[in-house]
């Protein structure tokens, strides 16, 4: 997938099309009643990212977020604001070539009926039109995390890219939530999600070295007022060191522009080059955030064989 071009023209038209504005709530962008079948993990098979006349150099980059309880408001800025402005941002600031890109509504896998959803890689206005065809399950179970991980396994086990398979280029992948990650995945899990047969239980260390063999991997843990936050920021800190970060939710506006940044710093230049590149109100606001990420971008970016 992946054919096709970004453009103002189409964003208009669909933001119109569907009355995407701040006003709008995560409801009424977000209609789905059930996760449409493509979507499923179990069903979908692999997602390829692959050269084409309109990119000929394309670079997957995958969007995870938190579905789970209220991170409505999570879904609703990327769908009205974030998705948008992220491509716009690599298409014309080019940290990467031809993004395409894929979105994933992640869940909680111990509780969830549909814990991952994903749509295609894409190049088009297609990625916010899938984007908003994502169900928004809603759920969670308050049992100290949700299943991020699944979209590690995801992302190792069931995508393709021309970027690492015939030029040896890391692709990208985001998580974006304010809770913990489980710890593992089991085997019954993943055949439960997946349909694959392994034979034992996953880490969390395990599947990110399984998903950073082809993939930049980053967490964005979303500050909230609750009391347990620093507790959750500090476990993402051990799991993903100089590469997990933090937003405050009254900074949401700010996601597009910390996403392309962490890209611009995994693709070689300094945070503050990265941050220098935006509004000043903005850089001010995502100083701290970046200075949570620390990245060797010649290792980061080259794949080991």
């Amino acid at each position: 997938m992946g054919r096709g071009s970004y453009t103002a023209g189409d964003w208009a038209r669909l933001r119109s099309s569907k009355g995407l504005s701040q006003s709008s709530t995560a409801e009424s962008v977000f209609t789905a009643t059930g996760a449409k079948h493509s979507f499923v993990t179990g069903c979908m098979g692999t997602r390829e990212a692959r050269d084409s006349e309109d990119s000929p150099r394309s670079t997957p980059v995958i969007i995870g977020f938190d579905v789970t309880a209220s991170m409505g408001y999570l879904a609703k800025e990327l769908a009205v604001n974030a998705m948008n402005k992220t491509v716009t941002d690599l298409c014309r600031e080019k940290p990467i070539t031809d993004p395409h890109v894929l979105c994933a509504a992640i869940g909680d896998c111990l509780c969830d009926k549909t814990p991952l959803q994903v749509t295609q890689f894409e190049a088009d206005i297609r990625i916010i039109t899938q984007l908003t065809e994502l169900c928004l399950e809603g759920g969670g179970g308050g049992n100290g995390g949700e299943s991020y991980n699944l979209l590690w396994y995801f992302a190792a086990k069931h995508t393709a890219a021309d970027c690492f398979e015939k030029r040896h280029e890391k692709g990208f992948l985001f998580t974006i939530g304010d809770d913990k990650c489980h710890p593992q995945l089991t085997a019954k899990q993943i055949s439960a999600v997946f349909g694959d047969s392994v034979s034992y239980s996953l880490s969390n260390e395990e599947l990110l070295r399984m998903a950073r063999r082809n993939y930049n991997a980053f967490h964005i843990c979303i500050e909230t007022e609750d009391s347990s936050f620093g507790r959750v920021m500090e476990s993402w800190r051990e799991l993903m060191p100089g590469c997990a970060t933090v937003l405050h939710k009254r900074d949401i506006g700010c996601l597009s522009e910390l996403i392309t940044a962490m890209i611009s710093v995994a693709s070689g230049k300094t945070a503050n080059e990265a941050l220098k590149a935006m509004e000043q109100d903005k850089a001010e606001k995502l100083a701290r955030s970046m200075s949570y990420i620390n990245i060797n971008a010649k290792k980061s970016n080259t794949i080991s064989f």
